[in-house]
């Protein structure tokens, strides 16, 4: 009886752990002086509670960004309703506080008295307030959190005992308030204090949810866990065997007591909620808040998960249980999980592939499940200059925008945060990978054992918290870290400070992290990353960095981050970088008059209004000037590929005007981004083995002229619809260098597919009115020729090449300005055939002799019905050849996108469209601001 009654108390106390969330509403906001006091809610930032209780106007809008500066110069104080509920409950219970993100520097007092400080936004707190709330003389206890400016704060330390020379020195950091300054100093959000296509608003508040936990003896809550799950024998940045039994780690980090005996349970169920297996986990141990434990799981027992276009995204629910004595259940995690091996392949190329034709070196390419893939994609900023204001929705649409594209991978760009769990969970069921990367940006961060501890503990936890995820694909240290390194500080012989400070923190600390918790992720410990000489897990620098060491002039070791804004040579191919794979690159572009009309007055909506100019952030590199001045010259680049390579807009109307500059911008910005994915993609074929390519940037956080293809209300632009055609699985493209001599053209068929296709390519030469032309050469006019392309690889249709076509054109009294090359390829694998289609013009479209393609749109007769409903448009150029059709809406009372933009019609074709609606506040009126323009009507008054 008394054993039943003590295992019925030990059952009970097993789910009795009282979790108080103190999320939500019924907190006060308070200024530095006390003038200002509001509602506010958590998670926040202090800006979007001032501008929910109107204090100050939105921080986005005009130039409010420079006009209300002065919020981000004061503290700020969070105070919660009282918390009479932790006070009564406290009597039997411990209680702990778990803060999961405070931006940044932050003092926390409970019952006025002191819970503790923070200094770093990626890191979950936890602290033990057992003996604060039982001393409380208050029935009503607050809790409170004092956040202190980050701009002044960064510059107190710049100038402080902690002062890093070398970082002040590389960070220009001073005692002034200017943008990027000072910044390294904060373990917060680097793009906070302003980037090339971001404010400098730097935030504060509790950007992530609070919560209280009370137990009593014999309880544990679980407020991290590691889930590893990897071939049997795998290491970090090697291959694995594909043919051994999985590994399934788990470790879990708690508060509380665990007696000696407690062991571990893992109840793996498929996505029907199925039992797959259950199974006691071995070897468990526990050590300081942590128990690990683990079991093997039969490599058929599980189906794989893919990428998006590779295969299913299979995932799975685990549920690991700790078990304390007699088997009883004290706490469950449970996460969804997916199998699969992932690996970023630095090895050196083989003999038996140099003699295939690639250049020695070695490898930068990734592979899933043991296949080299090719990874399409793009990079991926914070999607809102709040994070608390980031929903489901909007992360939601990006996937489903990214996976319609072909995407199988984002870059999760440093600075920027560690993405929240629930991000990675869109990014599981989407099937789209995440190159993740520890916060460092552009910069050199000090290494005083102070900062060294906050960046271990940062890496830890994340690590930690997302390693479960299958999107998961590699951990590097920082962005561009090693490429800035080897511009202006590196020395091979003798290393001064900045190196030897990269070399500690991103060789030496960060990789120890990712490898004493996961054996299935790499690691590099910078985006740009010339490779290693040697691995050995057991060094202090486990990877020795190669840096500039090559076995010859011919040899290729990198992946590549290159910018040009020089008009002239924007589809320049020579100019293109030549590396195993393509990181960053990228040019800017004005979001659309749309998108403007939200964010600026009326009378600042014109190419250049003041507001046009804050917004902007992009200067060139290593101009002078005031900051007007500086954005004028970052507007320049666009306007000046603009006027060579489109007819420039001059329309009566300004309105009109700054709609057609907006989108003109973008069609330069899409020809060029998709001119460099098509050269990337067909290196796979070539000797450089070039197998990636992540275009700067996907989305947006503000109105601005930037690098992105999808603007901050989720608006595609142009680049969206230009990438996703050229990321289809097999393209047909053109190469041309416009500045050689030569006029060597060449065409080349391109496929990522897993296995060999055989493709049939057809050509024509027409001019913009749509009448055949009669080409010389080999080729002629008009024809087919077949092409074989193997897996992940590209071919030359060797039959179809003009090795002087300026030549060819003018022998036979052809226009270069009048003519087009039109190709389409169609390729069979299995049971689906893959087509793609494109257009070569040899002169810009500027000097070309368009005609009015008088285009003509056929609409659905209703357009209403809730997100999610298709509907089809038919688009037919009847008069001329069409260029870049852009298909229009012009309302923010619906959004969506389109199955593709952007596109070239010859005259009489006809292509069927589809929008696809997520909302619609216009009860279907948007159908009437439909609208369809070609470069046709750019030249028209």
């Amino acid at each position: 009886m008394k054993l039943t009654s003590a295992l019925t108390f030990l059952v009970a106390s097993a789910s009795a752990q009282l979790i108080t969330d103190l999320t939500g509403s019924g907190w006060t906001l308070h200024s530095q002086n006390g003038s200002i006091s509001v509602p506010a809610t958590v998670p926040s930032q202090q800006y979007v509670d001032l501008y929910k209780a109107h204090v100050i106007g939105d921080p986005i809008y005009g130039t409010n960004n420079i006009d209300q500066s002065w919020v981000t110069l004061q503290n700020w104080t969070y105070t919660s309703r009282a918390l009479t509920d932790l006070k009564l409950t406290n009597l039997l219970a411990s209680t702990h506080l778990i803060f999961q993100g405070l931006d940044t520097f932050a003092h926390i007092t409970l019952c006025d008295q002191v819970v503790g400080d923070t200094k770093n936004m990626y890191r979950q707190y936890i602290f033990d307030v057992t003996a604060i709330l039982r001393s409380c003389q208050s029935l009503a206890p607050r809790l409170t959190i004092n956040f202190g400016s980050a701009v002044n704060i960064t510059h107190a330390l710049s100038a402080g005992p902690d002062a890093d020379p070398a970082s002040n020195f590389a960070d220009s950091c001073g005692p002034n308030t200017s943008e990027f300054s000072c910044k390294p100093y904060a373990r917060k959000q680097q793009s906070d204090f302003g980037w090339d296509w971001a404010p400098a608003l730097v935030p504060a508040g509790p950007w992530q949810p609070i919560y209280a936990v009370q137990m009593i003896v014999g309880e544990v809550h679980a407020s991290n866990a590691l889930i590893d799950i990897y071939r049997k024998g795998q290491r970090n940045n090697l291959a694995p065997d594909q043919g051994q039994p999985w590994v399934f780690n788990c470790s879990i980090d708690y508060v509380g007591t665990l007696v000696a005996e407690s062991g571990m349970t893992l109840t793996l169920k498929d996505a029907c909620g199925r039992r797959v297996l259950s199974q006691r986990l071995t070897g468990v141990t526990m050590s300081a808040g942590t128990i690990t434990g683990s079991t093997t799981i039969g490599a058929g027992a599980v189906k794989l998960w893919w990428p998006n276009g590779m295969g299913t995204q299979t995932l799975y629910t685990a549920s690991v249980t700790i078990h304390g004595l007699f088997g009883l259940p004290i706490t469950t995690v449970e996460r969804t999980v997916g199998f699969r091996t992932i690996l970023l392949d630095l090895g050196e190329v083989t003999e038996a592939e140099r003699g295939a034709g690639v250049a020695p070196g070695a490898h930068w390419h990734f592979e899933i499940n043991g296949q080299a893939f090719y990874a399409k994609g793009a990079n991926f900023i914070p999607p809102d200059v709040f994070w608390p204001r980031v929903n489901e929705t909007k992360i939601t649409q990006l996937f489903e925008l990214a996976t319609a594209s072909h995407m199988n991978m984002l870059r999760v760009w440093s600075s920027g945060t560690y993405l929240p769990d629930w991000i990675y969970d869109a990014a599981d069921r989407a099937g789209i990978l995440l190159w993740s990367e520890f916060q460092f940006s552009d910069a050199e961060y000090p290494n005083t054992t102070a900062y060294l501890r906050e960046y271990e503990a940062e890496a830890y936890y994340n690590v930690r918290r997302t390693n479960h995820h299958a999107s998961l694909a590699l951990w590097a240290g920082g962005n561009e870290l090693e490429a800035i390194l080897l511009a202006f500080f590196y020395n091979p012989t003798n290393p001064g400070v900045l190196q030897q400070e990269y070399e500690q923190i991103f060789t030496q600390l960060l990789p120890k992290c990712v490898y004493a918790n996961s054996r299935s992720i790499s690691y590099i410990p910078s985006s740009t990353y010339h490779g290693y000489l040697s691995l050995d897990f057991d060094a202090v620098q486990p990877q020795k960095p190669r840096y500039t060491v090559t076995s010859g002039p011919d040899a290729l070791y990198a992946d590549t981050d290159a910018y040009n804004y020089y008009a002239p040579s924007l589809f320049d191919i020579t100019s293109y970088p030549v590396g195993r794979f393509a990181d960053e690159f990228g040019f800017h572009s004005m979001p659309s008059a749309l998108t403007w009309a939200g964010a600026a007055p009326p009378d600042q909506q014109f190419y250049e209004s003041e507001t046009v100019v804050n917004h902007n952030r992009h200067v060139p590199f290593g101009a002078t000037g005031d900051a007007a001045a500086l954005s004028r010259m970052g507007i320049a680049e666009m306007t000046d590929a603009v006027r060579l390579y489109l007819p420039a807009p001059d329309k009566r109307d300004a309105g009109a005007n700054f709609t057609a500059w907006c989108w003109s911008t973008q069609v330069v910005q899409a020809d060029d981004i998709a001119h460099q994915i098509a050269f990337y993609r067909r290196g796979s074929g070539r000797r450089e083995r070039q197998m990636g390519a992540l275009y700067w940037m996907l989305n947006d956080l503000w109105a601005a002229p930037t690098w992105s293809a999808v603007e901050s209300n989720n608006r595609q632009k142009v680049l969206y619809y230009a990438a996703k055609d050229i990321f289809s699985p097999v393209i047909v493209a053109a190469y041309y260098n416009t500045s050689s001599s030569s006029s060597d053209l060449q065409v080349w068929v391109t496929s990522d597919l897993l296995g060999p296709v055989d493709a049939t390519v057809t050509y024509a030469w027409i001019d913009y009115a749509g009448t055949p032309l009669t080409v010389g050469g080999a080729a002629g006019g008009k024809g087919s020729a077949q092409v074989q392309v193997g897996a992940v690889s590209s071919s030359e249709v060797t039959g179809l090449r003009y090795t002087d076509l300026a030549g060819t054109l003018a022998s036979g009294g052809v226009d270069a300005a009048d003519a087009l090359l039109v190709l389409t390829v169609s390729a069979k694998s299995g049971s689906t055939i893959y087509t793609h289609s494109a257009v070569f013009h040899p002169t810009s479209l500027a000097g070309a002799l368009l005609r009015d393609p008088a285009l003509a749109v056929t609409k659905p007769k209703s357009a209403s019905g809730a997100g999610g409903k298709k509907h089809k448009f038919s688009v037919t150029a009847t008069g001329a050849v069409a260029a870049w059709v852009w298909l229009d809406v012009a309302t923010t009372a619906v959004t969506g996108y389109w199955s593709a933009n952007g596109f070239w019609l010859q005259k009489g074709e006809r292509r069927d469209v589809v929008f696809t609606v997520w909302d619609d506040w216009s009860h279907g009126k948007w159908l009437d601001g439909m609208s369809a323009r070609s470069f046709w009507d750019n030249t028209l008054p």
